[in-house]
């Protein structure tokens, strides 16, 4: 399964919350691969801690019969990115693959584009990143190691699609469907964050986007994202109503 032929890529992610456990993999993938400073429980308690995807917990029903929901949220890479145009320093932009982009030499940390998301995705890096001496080794050499002063978040991995491109096009072919994965969907044990290019009509993101269970987080604001999100199922109710919508959650 070969993506689009014209090698104009729209890079998006399909969410099945139904699959997730909140087993938090995704979490610990994307901090290794992507140099994400190491959160110590002072920075929790200051809330200053940074993490590129979160799982949030939901729960529903009333004790006993309480059960727990999970979902995973990162960067939604809108369309219409409320985090763009408000930055001074043309800092974050929408390129043409769907992409929020950060750049990072170009941030001078007004942290206007963090006021403006309201996923809540976008993180102030208040500390030059310090890692012990037996972690220093297990630093990704293809990302940079961000400075204090600076604001980072989700890439979608940016540097393995690069990586992918190059190979491809090296080897005189067509990407292929799930080449290319993200740290969060490649360490999912059950396959709930699935990654690939929008513009494939063949590709399993492109199929999973027009699921009847399909929704977007916050559709009220018209934000046009790249990542999508498949309901809960019931087994009673065949699907859930959408309790992210609702805004209950601890």
């Amino acid at each position: 399964m070969t993506t689009n032929k014209t090698g104009k890529q729209n890079w998006g992610m399909v969410v099945d919350v139904d699959k997730c456990t909140g087993c938090q993999a995704c979490v610990l993938a994307c901090q290794s691969e992507n140099n994400v400073p190491i959160n110590t429980q002072e920075r929790f308690e200051r809330g200053r801690a940074i993490s590129w995807i979160r799982v949030e917990r939901y729960w529903e029903g009333n004790y006993p019969d309480v059960k727990a929901r999970f979902i995973p949220i990162m960067c939604q890479h809108c369309e219409n990115a409320p985090c763009e145009p408000v930055c001074p320093v043309y800092a974050t932009y929408h390129n043409s693959e769907g992409l929020n982009v950060q750049v990072y030499n170009r941030c001078v940390g007004t942290r206007y584009c963090a006021n403006g998301c309201p996923f809540t995705v976008r993180f102030f890096n208040y500390w030059e990143p310090v890692w012990p001496e037996s972690f220093r080794n297990h630093l990704n050499p293809d990302v940079t190691v961000r400075s204090r002063g600076i604001m980072e978040k989700c890439s979608f991995c940016v540097q393995r699609i690069r990586r992918g491109v190059r190979t491809a096009k090296k080897e005189n072919r067509d990407l292929i469907d799930g080449e290319i994965q993200t740290a969060c969907s490649q360490a999912c044990p059950t396959s709930a964050l699935v990654f690939g290019d929008l513009n494939d009509n063949n590709s399993a993101v492109s199929k999973m986007k027009h699921d009847e269970r399909t929704y977007k987080l916050l559709p009220h604001l018209n934000l046009d994202q790249n990542v999508v999100y498949l309901a809960k199922v019931d087994p009673e109710k065949k699907i859930e109503s959408h309790s992210v919508e609702s805004g209950s959650h601890d």
